[in-house]
């Protein structure tokens, strides 16, 4: 039995893992599926105040809530951010970092660092238009969705924090190393916005070499589109166990 924490990304809350969550269980293993504040169902919470250190906090304090060892960190998308941090601040907690189509950050970068000057542009001008300093989701076809799987996302989405966005996270690259990684890189369609981390993760001299060292990094790829817990769970799940 193993326990998993598994971070959605931006515009999503916990719901998005709910396939994976049941799969999960059905195995035998624990599935935990925080949602992160101001998005999902705690939409209520949407401010201005929130922050990167905010939604850290959010994982942080799952971990030691259900007072978790030995814990399989998964992290979509922006959520990386989230991951990278906890492997810096909790590493002795978790047993492997799985980042999922996710943002794997240089030291002192922010999310919007990784993304091409004309995106950060919009969503910073959506979110200074905004009462609460947030952007709005894209279309879920942009995930490679279709059809139900489509519309049960775009229902659900919310929009999300913007003081996230520009929030530059510092870590100790060689201590994140230290927990064993896995990189799912989803391929089909790939989202515009990840290709700028595909090559670093495939870089023997990211993270001044720390990136492939320590715990060991592995790199697998999915036929499926950027979010795989809703497009592909069972094979997601098959690969979540294997890190386990």
């Amino acid at each position: 039995m193993a326990d998993f924490v598994l971070v959605h990304g931006a515009w999503h809350g916990g719901w998005c893992w709910r396939r994976v969550v049941a799969a999960l269980q059905a195995q035998g293993h624990r599935g935990f599926a925080p949602t992160l504040t101001g998005v999902g169902e705690r939409v209520h919470l949407m401010s201005s105040l929130i922050t990167l250190e905010t939604h850290i906090a959010d994982v942080a304090n799952v971990i030691e809530a259900e007072e978790l060892q030995q814990v399989v960190l998964v992290v979509h998308s922006y959520a990386g951010m989230l991951g990278t941090a906890i492997a810096d601040r909790m590493p002795q907690r978790l047993k492997h970092l799985v980042y999922v189509d996710a943002v794997v950050p240089r030291p002192g970068e922010s999310w919007g660092s990784t993304h091409s000057s004309a995106v950060r542009e919009l969503r910073l001008a959506a979110a200074q238009q905004s009462p609460d300093y947030s952007f709005p989701p894209p279309d879920p076809s942009v995930f490679g969705l279709a059809a139900e799987d489509h519309d049960w996302v775009r229902r659900r989405q919310t929009p999300h924090p913007g003081h996230t966005y520009q929030a530059p996270l510092q870590f100790d690259p060689r201590r994140v190393a230290g927990v064993p990684r896995t990189f799912i890189d989803c391929v089909k369609p790939r989202l515009g916005t990840i290709d700028s981390i595909r090559p670093r993760v495939r870089d023997g001299n990211f993270w001044d070499g720390a990136w492939t060292g320590g715990g060991g990094i592995r790199i697998v790829e999915m036929q499926t589109g950027h979010d795989p817990m809703v497009s592909a769970p069972e094979e997601l799940t098959r690969l979540l166990v294997g890190c386990a």
